[in-house]
């Protein structure tokens, strides 16, 4: 099936041909950067071209800015008005100069310590919206605020979650028909998800859409809702659902049409969220509305009956294609899932649809009904390994698209993942609702399988295949920027940051700035002289379980033709080899369970094997009266103001000292010089 729909990609490509980008706002100011994507549909195309694949080996540092954390730096900055607004950990803004780099104001919203807990993949902030004169940001604990643009005084807040369930806000917002959507996480973490309308001036609500049904019994908000609970079996409201809208939104202002992706179930593992099945709608879809009312106009889901954490919360490009001699208005998306989706906006039909990396779940898309051919070991009945993995093929990091070479560039993934059902899962227990066993992630006893692999793939969207790719050393990189000089910007997990030919692939520059870039790069243009500035400061979900050496103050890079400012060192956090402390005695079955139960309960927070990436203490550096207080720590709370809940309900009492005594001998190997 899967060579069959291939042919008839390329079949169709010979009918198919590309014409200039006519999506919403491509008329943009071109010197600035007034949106997330530039543009309504987030293209993330600049035709600014001074700095173009011939002049770019004369690129240089102009200036920088340093933000003074160490957590993850995920934002795209707007540069409005000679202004360049900008978000970091834990939500605070940043108003900069943006020909100097001079800071004009900051905002911090003192977002409680302890929210950091309820945040899946790190308290970071993709960003902020600027409108009529305000700057527009979600919080990590669920508020929305809108600030004075020139002083950064605070005009209004609202509160949009239920602060004591476990949302977060780590999207950034978009103005629409002077409406600030935002959604939010959790869904990890067992909430139901949504996304919200508040009246621009005033933050007041407009409408809210509710992405998967509540509880039938207490009603539904719509008719629409009645119809998606019929998807649904048992009593999924307990568990939350899922489906939070953490990031996609894209508008059509032609078609008035706002473009919606939500996420994946809560838990997981939809035998635990829906026992007999179901499509579980609106898990893992992409929702039209009405920006004015929140009517749902059509939606398209991209996993039915989601069970892998394929969220389709990944960006979605609008563009106009030319297919069989006929403009469509089209809408592209590579959501986690692996393949790669080609809708007409105005309809939501599906126009085509192929894998972009390597996908084991399912063999291919049915073009008759749009629904995935599920391979038979996709639902891991028993252990299976599974790629795409929960980071997905493609995770949030943005793609782009060129009209000029007709290519999309995203930030593409090659890795598996062990899928299994957790025997200990416990609905409402702390930490991570997930109904997977973490402690199969690298597959079952035996299993052997390649290493991750990132790399910058461009896509042709109407042949459906790769035109060229570059491997990258690390798998988690940064966002894409393409622009008119035939360019390709992109940032490194390995600390460097690069432009490629968009044409070719072919790099053709190069900087290394000493600390791994997430971000999405902008450009924009001040008194003739064109700019390109990314965000640089690791963190997010991939530095959950991957160690790395201490973490560095994050920046803000910008760069110039000609530029000449030197990158000052970063000052890093020091870290020494941990004091020994006497290690009681383990049979070998305790130190078993220990490190089964770690995996199962501590590992999504404070890394594999006891190895913290940085989200969270690495435990192997805890000193001797921390272990004297586990009982206190772990099972009572006694750190849950800073972000380390109470897992009394979660954990057995043998279970907690098998993991000290498993954390307590990786420590000693530490010690030793061992690990």
């Amino acid at each position: 099936m899967l060579t069959r729909l291939v042919s008839a990609h390329a079949a169709l490509a010979v009918m198919i041909a590309i014409v200039p980008l006519a999506s919403p706002r491509a008329q943009a100011p071109p010197n600035d950067w007034p949106l997330h994507g530039r543009v309504e549909g987030e293209t993330r195309f600049s035709p600014l071209a001074r700095i173009n694949a011939d002049t770019v080996k004369n690129l240089g540092l102009a200036w920088s800015f340093t933000t003074g954390t160490t957590r993850g730096l995920e934002a795209t900055p707007i540069v409005t008005n000679g202004v360049l607004y900008t978000s970091g950990s834990w939500s605070v803004v940043y108003a900069i100069d943006a020909r100097t780099g001079r800071l004009l104001w900051k905002w911090d919203p003192q977002v409680p310590r302890a929210t950091g807990a309820k945040a899946c993949c790190d308290v970071v902030n993709r960003g902020v919206a600027v409108h009529r004169g305000r700057v527009y940001v979600g919080t990590l604990d669920g508020r929305l605020a809108s600030l004075d643009a020139e002083s950064g005084k605070v005009l209004w807040q609202s509160v949009t979650v239920d602060q004591e369930q476990n949302y977060t806000i780590t999207g950034a917002p978009r103005i629409v028909r002077n409406k600030v959507i935002i959604g939010n996480g959790g869904g990890e973490l067992g909430v139901r998800g949504y996304v919200s309308a508040y009246d621009a001036d005033s933050g007041t609500l407009a409408w809210r859409f509710y992405t998967v049904p509540g509880d039938p019994a207490k009603g539904f908000e719509s008719p629409v809702m009645e119809r998606a609970a019929k998807t649904w079996t048992g009593e999924w409201w307990r568990q939350g659902g899922g489906g939070t809208v953490w990031d996609s939104l894209s508008y059509d202002a032609e078609l008035d049409l706002l473009y919606v992706g939500t996420g994946n179930g809560s838990p997981w593992n939809q035998r635990l969220r829906s026992p007999k099945g179901g499509d579980n709608l609106y898990l893992s879809s992409i929702l039209a509305l009405r920006p004015e009312t929140g009517e749902l106009v059509w939606h398209y889901q991209t996993t039915p009956g989601e069970s892998w954490d394929y969220t389709a919360t990944q960006h979605m490009i609008l563009a106009d294609l030319t297919i069989g001699g006929r403009a469509r208005k089209v809408l592209m998306q590579a959501p986690k899932n692996g393949f790669f989706y080609v809708l007409d906006r105005t309809t939501g039909e599906l126009i085509s649809a192929a894998p972009y990396t390597e996908v084991t779940w399912a063999s291919g898309i049915d073009m008759k009904t749009g629904r995935p051919i599920e391979s038979p070991q996709a639902r891991y009945a028993k252990p299976e390994v599974i790629k795409p993995g929960p980071f997905g093929g493609h995770n949030w990091q943005p793609m782009s698209f060129n009209p000029l070479t007709g290519l999309v560039y995203i930030p593409a993934l090659d890795a598996s993942f062990g899928y299994a059902d957790d025997p200990t899962f416990k609905p409402g227990s702390p930490g991570w609702n997930l109904g997977i066993d973490f402690a199969m992630v690298a597959g079952p006893p035996g299993t052997v399988v390649k290493p991750p692999v990132g790399s910058l793939l461009a896509w042709d969207p109407i042949a459906q295949k790769a035109r060229w790719r570059v491997t990258h050393a690390t798998m988690w990189n940064g966002g894409t920027l393409t622009t008119g000089g035939n360019l390709v910007f992109q940032g490194g997990g390995d600390g460097r940051f690069v432009a490629y030919r968009a044409d070719t692939g072919a790099q053709v520059w190069d900087m290394n700035v000493g600390s791994a870039i997430n971000a999405a790069p902008i450009t924009y243009e001040i008194d003739n002289t064109q700019y390109v500035a990314v965000m640089a400061g690791y963190g997010g979900a991939m530095r959950i379980g991957t160690p790395e050496p201490p973490p560095v103050q994050g920046r803000l890079l910008v760069f110039r033709l000609g530029g000449n400012a030197r990158l000052a060192p970063l000052s890093t956090e020091a870290r020494t080899r941990p004091a020994a402390i006497p290690v009681p005695a383990a049979s070998a079955d305790t130190l078993m369970l220990g490190a089964i139960t770690y995996a199962r309960r501590c590992m999504a927070c404070h890394g594999a094997e006891a190895a913290s990436g940085g989200l969270a203490p690495d435990l192997r550096y805890s000193q001797a009266i921390t272990f004297d207080r586990y009982d206190q720590i772990v099972m009572g709370g006694a750190l849950a103001a800073r972000g380390m809940p109470s897992f009394k309900q979660a954990l057995m009492d043998n279970e907690l000292a098998a993991i000290k005594a498993y954390v307590l001998t990786r420590r000693a190997l530490l010690t030793q010089g061992k690990d």
